[in-house]
Order: C-alpha cells, then structure tokens, then sequence
C-alpha cells in the first residue's frame, strides 16, 4: 500500500456534509456519516490533499501520522 508521512482529518464542528471531499479522493478514504460530516479512513488515506483543496469549509487539514515503533 502507498502510505505517506501524513493523512487527511476533517474537523467535524465545522463540516458543512457537502459531499465534495467524498468526489474528489481517488481511494475512497472517505465518507460523510448520518449526513453531518466527513470522516477519513486513515488506512485509505494516502494523503494526497486532494479533499482539502476541495473544502469550500476550509475544515480539513493534513496531519502527521504516528510512527509505531
């Protein structure tokens, strides 16, 4: 699997459940849950960005993955 360094989180307070991250990710890492806001599977994610630049609520960012040692 193609893993990077980082991974896509949304911050559900301020999703707005508009769907337009689910369109845009190619792995289908991510889902809108019961209609109120996005959630990402981080062992689809492949942090590619593409939801975040498609966010017209600016409310999902890229973060660092844990490192298991």
């Amino acid at each position: 699997m193609n893993r990077s360094k980082r991974y896509a989180r949304p911050d559900g307070g301020r999703c707005v459940a508009c769907g337009a991250c689910v369109k845009e990710c190619p792995r289908g890492a991510v889902r809108v849950d019961r209609g109120c806001e996005a959630l990402v599977d981080p062992e689809l994610c492949v942090g590619c960005g593409r939801c975040a630049r498609v966010c017209p609520a600016d409310c999902i960012s890229l973060v660092a993955r844990e490192v298991a040692e």
